[in-house]
């Protein structure tokens, strides 16, 4: 961001913005929208309240059953279809139609086959963050250069030594899509607390909500936003460091 010739630091866009929202919560032009003082005030009262534990535990076991089972799942299967074009020709077109179908009209259907709790909120966030997964190991395996593969070939790599190569000749893709899958594992813990059982943090935004309490509404957004970008700069600061693969791919 630059001002009058002037380079800015990156979270002065961010300030300018809080001085707005306070400027627009001072006028009280809407209920839904309270100064962010406020905001930083109820911060501390949902933190510290005896709910806000015990919703982060049940969030927590969510989001890291289903991330992990996206993983597991997303990653192996990207990898197949960047190196067998039949499995890419069966895959790709529902990969890529899950990815941008409206993935929360699916939950009560989850809802009835695996009940109300904490398994369909797995679920939910595995169906949120797996294609991404899918699709960014898929571009990853299929930017390795043909050569790097015909070489392992030439000096007797064992096929244990060929995934190897693969998997860190695509490395900087697959992280990548573990970083948007994080994001959007964040979203469909969120959602599915939501809508299949109000568990979790999904629990405090409707009680937040019933009780007019915009202030604290607004701060557990804020913690959710915070948790989300922190595990998405933790994994860019790790692609940062494995930059090296994408260079010598080729």
């Amino acid at each position: 961001m630059t001002l009058f010739g002037k380079k800015l630091p990156m979270m002065s866009s961010l300030i300018v913005w809080l001085i707005l929202w306070e400027i627009i919560g001072r006028f009280e032009l809407l209920m839904l929208f309270p100064p962010f003082s406020e905001v930083l005030m109820a911060l501390g009262d949902v933190v510290t309240s005896s709910s806000f534990a015990e919703a982060i535990r049940i969030t927590a076991v969510s989001y890291v059953g289903g991330l992990a089972l996206a993983l597991v799942v997303g990653i192996p299967i990207g990898i197949a279809m960047g190196l067998v074009p039949a499995i890419d020709k069966l895959l790709n077109m529902w990969v890529n139609t899950f990815l941008s179908a409206p993935l929360s009209a699916l939950v009560p259907i989850f809802m009835i086959l695996f009940g109300l709790g904490t398994p369909t909120v797995i679920v939910t966030v595995f169906m949120f963050a797996v294609f991404i997964i899918i699709l960014d190991a898929r571009a990853g395996v299929q930017n390795i250069s043909s050569s790097l593969l015909e070489m392992s070939h030439s000096f007797g790599a064992s096929r244990f030594e060929r995934g190897k190569i693969i998997v860190l000749a695509a490395l900087p893709e697959i992280l990548a899509g573990i970083r948007l899958g994080m994001i959007r594992g964040v979203k469909g813990v969120v959602i599915g607390q939501l809508l299949v059982s109000i568990i979790g943090v999904g629990a405090l935004f409707s009680l937040y909500q019933q009780n007019f309490l915009m202030a604290h509404f607004w701060a557990l957004i804020l913690l959710l936003f915070a948790f989300a970008l922190t595990l998405a700069e933790l994994v860019a600061r790790l692609e940062k460091r494995i930059e090296y693969y994408a260079g010598v791919r080729s």
